[in-house]
């Protein structure tokens, strides 16, 4: 499907440019309309809900959707180019990978000094200066509701010791160079780690 400007009329209609500026498209008619929704359980650190909607089609039903805390999420480099990482025990998946520092934005809090407060936390490295944001992304829009900001620092300080020893087994600096191997063997825990270190590993050769 074309998803990019296309070249000026003397070019066929179902022609496309890559790499050039992306079509920003909002189809009315292709939107949901959402009619209301219903809590199914609901904690201080979950919502799963049932969505009463209507897609393009007409038709109407109700749709589980699951609500999560906005999150932040800090990739720390150093001169060498190594990256911070935990190593750590996951039991939703029993397994044990590499993560990168985050943590759960507070109310009325940055998310940028969020990444930076947990980084400090769970590491007890500080990251120095001002953070490149990378993005903000949906890491499962279909039904998960799950707001992640992630955030480059190029530089940190030790200030001291993890304040939650319970957080990870290790905490280790890796080569960035390293990490595209330890992706694609699933080594590497979840997206809000994948996409930032993906982006900075395309961003070196642009």
């Amino acid at each position: 499907m074309c998803c990019w400007t296309a070249l000026p009329s003397a070019m066929p209609a179902a022609s496309c440019v890559p790499y050039a500026v992306p079509m920003v498209e909002y189809p009315e008619e292709l939107s949901w309309k959402v009619h209301g929704e219903r809590a199914i359980y609901e904690s201080e650190w979950v919502r799963l809900g049932l969505v009463d909607v209507e897609p393009p089609d007409g038709s109407r039903f109700e749709h589980h959707v699951v609500k999560l805390h906005h999150v932040a999420v800090a990739l720390l480099l150093n001169d060498r180019e190594e990256v911070l990482t935990l190593w750590r025990y996951r039991f939703a998946v029993d397994q044990w990978g590499y993560e990168l520092i985050g943590g759960l934005v507070e109310e009325g809090e940055d998310p940028a000094s969020t990444a930076a407060r947990e980084a400090e936390e769970e590491t007890g490295w500080r990251p120095i200066g001002e953070p490149e944001h990378i993005a903000t992304f949906q890491p499962l829009p279909g039904m998960v509701d799950a707001p992640v900001n992630a955030y480059i620092w190029r530089s940190a300080e030790k200030v001291g010791e993890p304040t939650d020893a319970e957080e990870a087994a290790r905490i280790e600096w890796i080569p960035v160079d390293r990490m595209l191997d330890l992706i694609k063997r699933g080594e590497v825990l979840g997206s809000g780690a994948i996409v930032p270190l993906l982006f900075y590993l395309a961003s070196r050769n642009t």
